[in-house]
């Protein structure tokens, strides 16, 4: 799955979460998040797979551009 910048931005939406707040989570730096959403850059492999390993393990659900277009939602918790 490769991440997307209004993705990321999504996803902290529904988390109600900052950029400081998932980079501390994912263990990333605060501005390789706020370059990557802000299109100055794309990310590394690895920083990739932390941030998306970090928001699925929050509850989001990446969505693929397959069906109807890349987007996020939350899981519903059982």
């Amino acid at each position: 799955m490769n991440l997307i910048p209004e993705q990321c931005r999504a996803a902290r939406g529904l988390l109600n979460c900052t950029q400081e707040q998932l980079a501390s989570i994912a263990g990333v730096s605060r501005s390789t998040i706020k370059d990557f959403e802000c299109h100055r850059h794309t990310l590394h492999r690895a920083s990739e797979d932390l941030l998306v390993k970090a928001l699925e393990e929050a509850g989001v659900q990446l969505l693929s551009s397959e069906s109807e277009g890349p987007g996020v939602r939350l899981r519903h918790h059982k």
